[in-house]
Formats: C-alpha cells, sequence, structure tokens
C-alpha cells in the first residue's frame, strides 16, 4: 500500500516551501518589488548565473575603460559579442567577506533577502508555466545557495539535465496521480493554514506580522500549483534535441553539464517555458582534465592560487572553459527568435557574474559582472573606484535591470540608485 502522506510531503517539498509554521521569532521581513510598469518593457526574459569561484579578475577584465578595450585571455570567446555585452568592475554589494557570504549574490547586501531574479520572476514569469527555473551545472556544495523567495527560503537547484528536459518538455508518468498528489497538496495547504490562523489571534503583533508572510507563501505555493494542474494537460513543445544517454552528474563532468544546461535554457526561453532563470556554477575540489590534459590541482584549490602563475595558467583553463560556453550560450540567444521573429537576446538580459571577487583572498569586493542583451546600450567597460563617494553598487545595476524588464522600483537591497546613465 502506498504511503500518500508521505508522498504529498516530498510532493511539496519538491515545488519549493514545506508545510512547517514559520518561526515567529525569526522570520526575516523582506521587500518585495514595488509595482508593476505602465509601458511596455524593453526586455522579457532574465538569466542569471552566478560562478562560486568567481574569475581571476586580472585575466578578465581589460586595463582599458570605454569601447576601445584590448582581449583579455577570459575574454578571447566573447570579443564577437561584444557590441551586445557590458562590462563592470569595481560593483559588489559591500557585503562581508567569505564564501559563506557568497549566497548574497543576487540578494544584496544580507544573505536571504528576495533574490534578483523572484523579484523579476512575479512578474515576466507570471503567464508562464514555470514562474522560474533554478538549475545547477552539476554537484555543488549542499550549503552553497543562489535564489531565495520572498520569504527567505533558498530554493532548490536542478543538478541534472534529463530532469530539466522531463519538466520542460516531457509528461509525467502518471498524469492522473500527480493530479492527485498537487490537489492532495491544497488539502494539505488549507489545513496548516487553519491553524495558522487560529495561532494569528493568540501572539503578538509582530508575529502575527509574520504570520501574514507566512499566508503570502502558502499564496504563491497555492498559485504554482494551479499553474502545475494547468500544465498537466497542456501540449508539451516539441523541441529536436537529444540528451545524451547518461548525465553527467560527476564534479569532474561539470563543464559538460554546464553545455548541455545553456542548450536546455536557450530552448526553455526559445519555447517560452519559462522566462527567469537562474544557473550556478559549483566549485568543489574536481581535477578538471581540458584538452586532453589534467590539470595540475583541484578546482577549488586553483582558486586560492596565492599569485603562484603555474596555479593562475590553470585557473584560466577552467574559467576560459567557462566563456566559451557563455558565448556559445548567447551565440544560442542571437539567432533563435521570438514571436516577432527578433533575436531571442534583443530582450532577454543575460548576466553572469559571481558573489566572489577574489577566490584566493575570500574577497567578496570588486566582483566580476558581465551584462549582456536585454535592448540596452551595450559595448563598453565600466570601471568603478568603489571607495569613492557615490561609486554604484551592484544593487544599483539591478534597479536598472529591473526596470528594463518593466517593473518599477527605485531600491534593492542597500542600493537606491540605478545605473541608467550607462546603459539606457
Amino acid at each position: 500500500m502506498i504511503d500518500n502522506t508521505l508522498n504529498r510531503r516530498h510532493f511539496l517539498r519538491t515545488v519549493g516551501l514545506t508545510l512547517a509554521l514559520p518561526a515567529l521569532s525569526s522570520l526575516p521581513k523582506l521587500q518585495a518589488a514595488s509595482g508593476i510598469a505602465s509601458q511596455a518593457a524593453k526586455a522579457k526574459r532574465l538569466v542569471c548565473v552566478g560562478a562560486n569561484l568567481g574569475l581571476h579578475n586580472p585575466s578578465f577584465f581589460p586595463k582599458e575603460t570605454g569601447s576601445n578595450y584590448s582581449v583579455t585571455p577570459l575574454l578571447k570567446d566573447l570579443i564577437h559579442h561584444r557590441e551586445e555585452l557590458t562590462l563592470f568592475s569595481g560593483l559588489d554589494h559591500r557585503a562581508a567577506n567569505g564564501h559563506k557570504n557568497w549566497d548574497n549574490f543576487l540578494c544584496g547586501n544580507k544573505v536571504g533577502e528576495v533574490t534578483l531574479d523572484q523579484i523579476a520572476a512575479k512578474e515576466v514569469g507570471k503567464t508562464t508555466r514555470f514562474e522560474s527555473l533554478q538549475i545547477s551545472a552539476g554537484k555543488g556544495s549542499f550549503r552553497q545557495k543562489m535564489v531565495y523567495n520572498e520569504q527567505g527560503v533558498p530554493l532548490p537547484n536542478i543538478e541534472r539535465p534529463s530532469v530539466v528536459y522531463q519538466r520542460l518538455f516531457g509528461l509525467p508518468d502518471d498524469v492522473d496521480r500527480t493530479e492527485y498528489l498537487i490537489k492532495s497538496g491544497h488539502s494539505s495547504l488549507d489545513k496548516v493554514t487553519g491553524e495558522a490562523k487560529r495561532l494569528q489571534k493568540r501572539v503578538s503583533a509582530e508575529d502575527s506580522d509574520k504570520l501574514e508572510e507566512y499566508f503570502g507563501s502558502v499564496r504563491d505555493l497555492e498559485q504554482r500549483m494551479e499553474r502545475q494542474l494547468k500544465g498537466l494537460h497542456e501540449p508539451r513543445p516539441v523541441v529536436d534535441y537529444q540528451l545524451p544517454p547518461y548525465d553527467p552528474i560527476a564534479p569532474t563532468l561539470m563543464l559538460e553539464n554546464q553545455a548541455l544546461m545553456y542548450d536546455l535554457m536557450a530552448l526553455a526561453l526559445e519555447t517560452d517555458s519559462t522566462r527567469v532563470i537562474t544557473m550556478h556554477l559549483p566549485g568543489l575540489g574536481q581535477v578538471f582534465t581540458i584538452d586532453g590534459e589534467m590539470l595540475s590541482a583541484g578546482y577549488h584549490a586553483l582558486s586560492h592560487h596565492g599569485n603562484n602563475p603555474g596555479l593562475i595558467a590553470d585557473l584560466i583553463k577552467i574559467e576560459a572553459q567557462h566563456m566559451k560556453l557563455l558565448a556559445g550560450f548567447l551565440g544560442q540567444l542571437k539567432r533563435k527568435t521570438d514571436a516577432e521573429g527578433k533575436p531571442l537576446l534583443d530582450s532577454t538580459l543575460v548576466m553572469w557574474g559571481s558573489g566572489m571577487g577574489d577566490a584566493s583572498r575570500h574577497s567578496n569586493a570588486s566582483l566580476p559582472i558581465l551584462l549582456a542583451g536585454g535592448g540596452l546600450k551595450h559595448g563598453q567597460h565600466w570601471s568603478f573606484d568603489r571607495d569613492a563617494p557615490g561609486t554604484p553598487l551592484l544593487g544599483d545595476l539591478y534597479i536598472t535591470m529591473l526596470q528594463q524588464l518593466g517593473l518599477e522600483t527605485d531600491r534593492f537591497s542597500n542600493a537606491t540608485q540605478n545605473m541608467n546613465q550607462y546603459l539606457v
């Protein structure tokens, strides 16, 4: 006999929330995006890629600013997209250093604040089958988080390309049973919500506010369930794409995994299955073989190079592969078109960056940031002195990105300006 209670719990975990009531003494209060723009957005999609170990910035950023910058070792594969991308050096969130604070990459100054992609997804993702999609190029550390919802709950990443493909383009093996589980989840939510409402009458005003935030997360989950119920009976897009017979899930196959994920991301955008995607690039102790040559140390060890030229040379080989794969993804978005016959990149914001500025020193200052597409003015390298008065924060760039996506907002975490003067 099947344990339906256990299966319902498993299902609710897979959609990103549990049925536990909030911890009333510590649930954070988060700011959501303020409203929706009255005019049509110039960008309709958002992709954010975050690398756990950042980049060797001297090999990424050119010394020159403006449009006539030189080609650095990590830009050689990207340079044919020069007019469609912008480089930013000197931007960060003014956050604490260390690996554990990498997680603020899309959050802003404080880990656990609602992330850029989730703010955007509330508007641009509300009509697609998947409001947002969170993936990882293979297995990373369970401690590493990249995406947080409005309640501060980290959303899980999908690590297997086959699972991403099935979710986007396949149907469940048993549609009726999946529908039953979703509807059963509704019943469980009703029960827990009732308990929370009874509790709300007996707690302080502060905890009552926190319960209201919890009710908001329940409503979000209910809407997600409704979208899944509707999607169960909708035809899936037909794509001409063949996955390999196995998932490259081993850490040493991260680059192969990343290549497949980029392909699937491009297909997801082309079929309008989702308009908001994040991809995490983990960095563990794996030793890569590139062009038939095994590197001298593991990826994480190479990132702690201590300015050793040999270690840096091997690190750059890995990072050059990251940039080559990104260049291929941008090329796909230039070739694939939207419903109006225009290149997807014209209306898709693609940001590649990291919460780590210098992994060798565990520094989260001066993050490597590249932004492409989305109808913005590109072709420049902008460099900022982070210690100078009035220097923009990375959150100011996020404000411009959100505005380009059609959201009316003038704040992101600790940032209150924008960077429109550089891009719009």
